[in-house]
């Protein structure tokens, strides 16, 4: 039975399950895709290999990560989460799925978010700047928790679970376009879960290099995409203001990115004009 939302339109879980099942079938379609020799440490086609653009040793850290990812996102594909954990130690980088996360179900993930060493990057309204975190005390390291997914799954995820609310919230400081400009970002300031978590560990660390350090195979990942035909993609924020974005945009999305300043003199080929 097909999933609708209260205006009738398909809801946005059910899309992303057809999605999910779509790529299955695109793989079992293709056998090929499993026949190429395959690196058993970066899990990539030999051709392109990430393991020469990944650290020669794991990146030395005092901060413990802890990424909340949604269950669609381990099937999607040319995720970065695999880079990550790829260039941090084993011990120091945890990833644990789900959507719900009560205490019940989830009493390791309760006890983490209730520690005063637990920050959690969301940039809600009560978001901290991380560049004003003190360095965590000696023998004390700081919980980093991150929600990985697409930009609504994150946000689902942190306004139907209540455990959100309990550990301090922190947001980034920067200025960089992302580097993974081979999946549309919803605005020019929008970064992977890998760039997020390198961008706050070099604050929380004070080790500024560990941005380019994580953030080289992502580079080298995007590079032999586009050699093989991917194209670059600029954010939907951009698409949006220079006319082309070409899917539906509801006029309330509209309003709230004018009111946040994100989004200035757009060119819609098409909106929800008469929604009300």
């Amino acid at each position: 039975m097909l999933n609708v939302t209260e205006d009738g339109k398909t809801s946005p879980e059910f899309l992303d399950i057809l999605y999910s099942f779509a790529n299955e079938d695109n793989n079992e379609k293709d056998p090929s895709i499993s026949r190429r020799p395959v690196c058993p440490r970066c899990c990539r086609p030999v051709a392109v290999c990430l393991c020469p653009y990944l650290p020669e040793s794991p990146v030395s850290i005092e901060t413990n990560v802890f990424i909340l990812q949604h269950p669609l996102e381990e099937s999607r594909n040319l995720a970065t989460v695999p880079i990550l954990c790829e260039c941090l130690p084993s011990e120091k980088v945890q990833i644990i799925k789900g959507k719900k996360f009560s205490p019940r179900r989830h009493p390791k993930v309760a006890e983490i978010l209730k520690s005063p060493n637990t920050l959690l990057l969301f940039p809600d309204s009560e978001a901290a700047d991380i560049e004003t975190i003190p360095p965590a005390p000696d023998g004390q390291p700081y919980n980093l928790v991150l929600l990985d997914g697409t930009w609504g799954q994150a946000k689902g995820m942190f306004l139907h679970n209540e455990v959100f609310s309990w550990p301090k919230k922190i947001k980034l400081n920067h200025s960089c376009k992302s580097k993974f400009v081979i999946r549309t970002q919803p605005n020019d300031m929008s970064l992977s879960t890998l760039e997020s978590t390198a961008i706050a560990l070099a604050a929380l660390e004070r080790k500024p290099d560990i941005v380019n350090i994580l953030t080289r195979p992502l580079e080298a990942l995007c590079d032999f995409q586009i050699q093989h035909g991917a194209c670059k993609h600029d954010s939907k924020v951009f698409k949006i203001e220079n006319g082309l974005w070409n899917k539906t945009l509801k006029k309330k999305y509209l309003k709230r990115l004018e009111k946040d300043g994100t989004l200035e003199s757009p060119q819609i080929p098409n909106s929800e004009e008469q929604s009300s």
